[in-house]
Order: C-alpha cells, then structure tokens, then sequence
C-alpha cells in the first residue's frame, strides 16, 4: 500500500494537475450541519438513495414531488405506522415508484430514526457525532438498523447529508484491490476492517477526509 501522498499525485497527472484535482473534490460538511437538518430529511433522502439504486436515477428526481406527497412530506410518526392497507394503496399510486419491498422500507426507516432521535435527540445528531475511525463499525451498524441501507445505498445517504464517507464505487474498489487493501467490494468484517485501518493511515499521511481520499482513490483509477 502506497502512501497517499504518491496516490493523490497519480490522480493528478491524470486530471490535468494538482489544481485541476482539487476543483473536482467535495469535503463533508460540519458536525452543526449535519445535525441540522430534521428527521423528515434524513427519512427523504434514505429513500431517495433506496429508490434510485438500480434505477433511473432522474426518473426519480422526476417523480420526486409526488413522493413527498405520498409520504407526507417524510413525517416520521405518519410513516411509522404505516399499515398493510397503507402499502396496498401506494402500490397503486401513479405518484411514486411502485416496487412493494421499497415502498415498505419508508415505514421501517421512519421506525429506525424515530429510534435514533429518541437515543440521540434527532437523528442528525446521531450521525453528526460520529468519529472517522469507527466508521466501519458505524457503517455496519447503519446496515443493520435501517432497512436496504446497505453497501453504496447507506453511503450515498451519509455522503448527500455531509457525513465524512467514502463511497466504495466500482473504481474506488479497483484502487484498494491495486493497493492491496482488498480484492474485491468490501463485505465480510476482515474485509471492511482491512478498509478502516487503510483510510485511518492514509489520513493520517494526508490530512484529508475520507469523503475526499474515496474521491482521489477513485481519480487515480481514470
């Protein structure tokens, strides 16, 4: 495994120059910010990612009004008790994407902030407190708290709300196999161990968040 400093300057040579590198990353927003936002958001944006993982992503972008008034605008406590009848009518309602076992995930996602806000105050809060080097461990317990929030869709969440997250794209995993971090998408709990102790060295070395080490690790693949 590299230092990241020769990493971050392959990225470069390929995008034109350190310059050019930097103008193209992102950083994660502020503790303050991302506990900001109210549960609704959280809620929304969860299920944004859920729907449009595997999906035309503008189509949902597109449909995405209806989807706030189909689901009240994300009210924790109204999605919460959704019911069986409740699912039966959004699978005939025109407004929204009409796949059952997404659809159902709003209600038990409601279910899991409402359970973090109850523990941490809000859900951004709980999010907000967290630490770069338990991210792993974070990132595992997100999967199984919430419901189809796992792999990129739980860290396309944490990144669109600011949280310092690396995203293990296609090209992102392609540059940990060739730093011999993993050989293939990290799952298994060496694999994603493996992951956390790399991102904590090379911030380390770097002094970058892990949002913008994932964005470099990508740019050094092409």
């Amino acid at each position: 495994m590299r230092n990241f400093k020769e990493i971050e300057a392959a990225a470069a040579a390929l995008h034109g120059g350190a310059a050019d590198l930097e103008a193209r990353l992102i950083a994660p927003t502020s503790a303050d910010d991302i506990a900001k936002p109210g549960d609704d958001r959280w809620l929304a944006t969860a299920t944004k990612c859920i729907f449009q993982s595997g999906f035309n992503w503008r189509v949902i972008e597109n449909k995405w009004p209806g989807f706030e008034a189909a689901f009240d605008g994300f009210d924790l406590g109204r999605c919460a008790m959704m019911t069986d009848e409740d699912l039966d009518r959004l699978l005939k309602d025109e407004r929204v994407v009409r796949n059952g076992a997404k659809l159902k995930s709003v209600g038990d996602n409601a279910r899991y902030f409402l359970s973090l806000a109850k523990e941490h105050g809000s859900a951004g809060a709980y999010f907000a407190a967290w630490r770069p080097e338990d991210y792993v461990q974070n990132l595992t317990a997100l999967r199984k708290g919430g419901a189809r929030l796992g792999g990129r869709t739980g860290q396309m969440l944490l990144r669109r709300m600011g949280v310092d997250s690396p995203v293990f794209s296609d090209d992102v995993v392609a540059a940990l196999a060739r730093e011999g971090v993993v050989d293939k998408a990290p799952t298994s709990a060496k694999a994603l161990a493996a992951v956390q102790a790399a991102l904590d060295e090379w911030r380390a070395q770097s002094g970058r968040s892990m949002t913008q080490i994932s964005q470099i690790l990508a740019l050094s693949v092409g």
